[in-house]
């Protein structure tokens, strides 16, 4: 209504089809990280747990009922698959299907390796959860170091949003040639483009995983 362009309609179609998925990502993404920032403690859990005569399965309960959410949530599914009949194995394999992360991999690999070789499991989990620890402190030290990059792919993708505002409120008399003219609709198109493949490529390139 407002530009008179179906490619421009059709590009806010696609962007505004776009949005629940990136909500659900946003949404999921931030779970998958509360539930790694709680990790730790639930590991902490079982192995004290453990050590005071506690089964396995016990353990997993125990943080189920005394954490929050989402590890309380994904902890208490896994106790009702060991007590609804599946195995271990199965059950911490399903939960890593559920979380699907670095952390949470290398908590069902040493519970899987354990089951298959011996050895004391309170040790192997806080020797895990030391590890974890120490990974989200380099976390969180590159976050820090990577502040100025994330600021300035901030900035570059919002500085012509701003101008355009700018240029709406002070000169309004300036935006009809470009948005109702064919080669101003291509230019607008053009600059979309380049604005969300630019800040992909910025994103790309302080993204430094840990």
């Amino acid at each position: 209504i407002m530009t008179r362009s179906v490619p421009l309609a059709l590009m806010g179609l696609t962007m505004g089809g776009a949005l629940p998925f990136l909500k659900i990502f946003r949404d999921r993404t931030n779970r998958i990280q509360r539930f790694e920032e709680q990790l730790p403690d639930a590991i902490d859990m079982v192995k004290r747990a453990l050590r005071a005569g506690h089964p396995f399965s016990g353990a997993i309960k125990l943080v189920a009922d005394e954490m929050d959410d989402p590890v309380a949530e994904e902890f208490g599914t896994t106790f009702a698959d060991i007590n609804y009949g599946n195995d271990s194995r199965r059950a911490m394999l399903g939960l890593l299907q559920r979380v699907p992360s670095v952390t949470v991999m290398a908590l069902v690999t040493s519970v899987l390796v354990q089951r298959e070789t011996g050895g004391n499991l309170a040790e192997i989990l806080e020797r895990i959860s030391a590890v974890i620890r120490g990974r989200f402190k380099l976390q969180r030290k590159v976050k820090t170091l990577s502040a100025e990059g994330r600021m300035s792919a901030w900035i570059l993708a919002l500085v012509p949003l701003f101008l355009f505002a700018v240029i709406w409120v002070t000169s309004p008399e300036y935006l009809p040639l470009l948005l109702e003219d064919e080669v101003g609709k291509k230019m607008i198109i053009y600059g979309v483009v380049s604005g969300l493949v630019g800040i992909f490529w910025v994103k790309k390139i302080i993204r430094i995983e840990v």
